[in-house]
């Protein structure tokens, strides 16, 4: 009798389950939803990946990814709201304010690309700005399949200059600064791992598109063993921009180096966690899944939001393949600040490849003449 009960009770379980999890049709007559108002984020990962990233983790997506950041981050736990309401799309709403602040130098070009969706599609910025993060990060070899919570307001106001960190601060400058928008070092850490498929096109004079580490392509450990090699030089930075760091064996192969990103690499508070990212693509990938959770509804009450996760597109799988030292590096080069065993991996054959120029030796290949 008892047995009879429970399994009763089982099956009036997942009748109830099931009922709770009844789908919507969307409008579109294609999809479907756990939730009427993720239907939108469906067609719009659809407009997205087809007109803005053609499904490849190219430089829009790279872009996008980067603007997760900047919009978010602009929020204070010891200035308070007046400071700025973290992921809330004021980057893309107050862009003629936020975008005189130096360290959101270049990031017009994803706003410029994102922002007429907001005419087109009944969403807000911000969650445009942390949708289309979500979806451009998926093309790339190796990335998690973020979530993403939707229905954050629109901003109603900028946030204030100072809350975007610049790469040549002080190291501990930063870490406080992550610390009062609620991260800790470590997460700092792994919301670096963006920096795997991540480009600068103004932090160098005259060179766009230029990659922090030699797999620009594939969300990878790469810029977690790249960073740490030794040889580092200062370049003369663009007219008012932050100074980047590039080391002399790869500055061949046309990768640059961010201050920041060294000086993370080489602190007590840091140097293990990062060195531990290292040929460690299953940490990595999780770290940076957790640490984006976090960023994309920084400044929200997620008891507000819905889940529309399911939205996001499948993950790219990962390229098997172990770290390994570009060509022309090499092991001698390592700059630890770690005693953990460091593991032992492989040179890439061949010669450094270098990024190709204009005849005229310009690297912004868009103003090589015909």
């Amino acid at each position: 009798m008892v047995f009879k009960l429970s399994v009763g009770l089982l099956a009036l379980a997942t009748a109830v389950s099931a009922a709770n999890y009844k789908r919507v049709a969307c409008p579109d007559g294609v999809h479907t939803a756990s939730n009427e108002a993720c239907c939108v984020f469906f067609e719009l990962a659809d407009f997205l990946q087809t007109n803005n990233f053609n499904s490849t983790c190219g430089e829009d997506a790279h872009e996008a990814l980067r603007l997760t950041f900047h919009d978010a981050i602009a929020f204070s736990f010891m200035g308070g709201p007046s400071m700025g309401t973290g992921a809330d799309g004021s980057i893309m709403l107050f862009e003629d304010i936020e975008l005189m602040n130096p360290a959101n130098n270049g990031v017009d070009d994803a706003i410029d690309a994102l922002k007429p969706l907001l005419m087109q599609f009944n969403v807000t910025a911000g969650d445009l700005i942390q949708f289309a993060g979500a979806v451009g990060v998926s093309n790339c070899p190796g990335a998690p399949r973020l979530e993403f919570l939707a229905g954050r307001p629109n901003a109603t106001f900028p946030a204030v200059t100072g809350l975007v960190p610049l790469p040549e601060e002080n190291v501990n400058d930063i870490f406080a600064r992550m610390e009062d928008a609620g991260f800790s070092p470590t997460e700092l850490v792994s919301l670096l791992a963006s920096h795997t498929v991540a480009r600068s096109d103004t932090l160098i004079n005259d060179r766009q598109a230029v990659p922090f580490d030699s797999t620009p392509f594939t969300f990878d450990t790469q810029v977690f063993l790249e960073v740490l090699l030794k040889g580092n030089e200062t370049l003369p930075p663009a007219s008012g921009e932050a100074d980047a760091q590039v080391p002399n064996a790869l500055a061949a192969q046309g990768e640059m180096r961010l201050q920041s990103d060294f000086a993370i690499a080489q602190s007590p508070q840091t140097a293990c966690f990062w060195q531990s990212m290292v040929n460690n693509q299953a940490a990595v990938t999780q770290g940076f899944h957790d640490a984006m959770a976090k960023l994309a509804v920084v400044g929200q009450d997620t008891s507000k939001l819905i889940d529309c996760s399911e939205a996001v597109p499948m993950a790219v799988p990962a390229v098997s393949k172990p770290a390994t030292f570009p060509a022309g590096t090499g092991p001698e080069l390592l700059m630890l600040a770690c005693n953990s065993p460091f593991p032992a991996l492989a040179t890439d054959p061949g010669v450094p490849t270098t990024i190709p120029e204009c005849p005229d030796g310009d690297t912004n290949l868009n103003d090589c003449p015909s």
